[in-house]
């Protein structure tokens, strides 16, 4: 019969398939209870193919990111299970293109052998196999990855500095993370977030302020599958007994900034709101509490107030962990507000503390 091709990639941490590869009938499904209901009676030996989209209807992407990036995370563990012998998960993409998007999957406790492989379809992959299914649901599809699990290497954070003037032993971090998928090479996760947090202290340095406080510049490793850079360096902080009061996280892609999220008390967002004024001229003025970063995160303890720089989110997941996450899809003018927008809240802190 006639065969066609897809996008496909390899998900994280995904095992193999055979060396000949996998052929099999595909099950689609749109969510976890419609593959409970279908059960292993039907699901056994196919692929299931999880085909729920992202929400259009929903203005923050990451909010539509959240509402299905559980296929990719549990749905292979989840299929496993009932038997699957593989799965296709639709990528976490608004558009419609031919690029399939990678990210984390996790097997949880299932044992080596009950492992089964995972790998993301493009957008135009999923809408395309859909409809050959809805034409015939004994479509054979052929999958090979050659995906390998490697013993951890030990990796490094770069941190960099200016000390405080007044009070040096009050610390400010700025940071992103340095690790990227291996599709592209990760411009806007998280290059872009690299380069605005470098670009604070090179704002310092250009207009001679001499910061109060001291601004530490923390470029984390290993954000996307295992967060060891960010553990590390909180623990790091612990022993040291260092005071960290306010720490801000690039990793939402370099577009037009918005405005900022914030962990902080009642008390410390009546503070930082009073700063709002200051960046609308600029259209950055969204202040919002809400979840900061994952590389912040380990530094949680109640008192130190964590904040993310929310850029505009539309365009966000149309490269998200995929091969055309690449230097050209950066715009440098938007790169530099975000910056600026960033310096600006970090200048804030360090001249007013909380």
């Amino acid at each position: 019969g006639m065969s066609m091709n897809v996008p496909v990639c390899a998900l994280g941490g995904s095992i193999a398939t055979p060396a000949s590869g996998l052929r099999a009938n595909v099950v689609e499904v749109k969510s976890f209870e419609e593959l409970e209901s279908l059960g292993e009676e039907k699901v056994k030996g196919k692929f299931v193919f999880f085909n729920r989209p992202m929400p259009a209807n929903l203005i923050n992407t990451f909010e539509a990111y959240s509402k299905t990036v559980n296929q990719r995370s549990q749905g292979a563990a989840r299929a496993a299970k009932l038997g699957a012998v593989g799965v296709l998960v639709r990528s976490m993409n608004l558009r419609l293109d031919d690029f399939p998007h990678t990210g984390n999957m996790s097997y949880g406790d299932l044992p080596n052998s009950m492992r089964i492989p995972a790998a993301a379809i493009s957008t135009n992959g999923a809408q395309l196999l859909s409809s050959m299914l809805s034409l015939n649901n004994k479509l054979n599809f052929y999958l090979k990855l050659d995906c390998k699990n490697f013993p951890d290497v030990p990796s490094f954070n770069v941190v960099g500095e200016i000390k405080g003037s007044e009070f040096p032993e009050q610390i400010i971090v700025v940071g992103g993370h340095l690790d990227s998928w291996d599709l592209g090479d990760g411009s806007h996760d998280d290059g872009a977030g690299i380069v605005q947090s470098m670009e604070v202290l090179r704002l310092f340095k250009e207009m001679n302020y001499k910061p109060k406080r001291t601004v530490r510049v923390v470029l984390y490793m290993n954000e996307e599958n295992g967060l060891r850079g960010g553990s590390g360096y909180a623990q790091y902080a612990k022993e040291n007994q260092e005071n960290h009061i306010f720490a801000l996280e690039s990793d939402a892609g370099g577009f037009s900034p918005r405005g900022f999220v914030f962990e902080a008390t009642g008390e410390q967002f009546e503070k930082i709101i009073q700063w709002k004024s200051y960046f609308e001229p600029y259209y950055a003025d969204r202040f919002e509490l809400g979840g900061s970063g994952a590389d912040i995160g380990p530094l949680r303890d109640g008192k130190i107030v964590l904040s993310g720089l929310r850029p505009d989110s539309q365009r966000y997941f149309d490269f998200h962990h995929a091969a055309n996450d690449t230097f050209d899809a950066i715009n440098k003018r938007e790169l530099e507000l975000g910056a600026a927008a960033m310096t600006s809240l970090v200048y804030l802190v360090d001249q007013y503390g909380f």
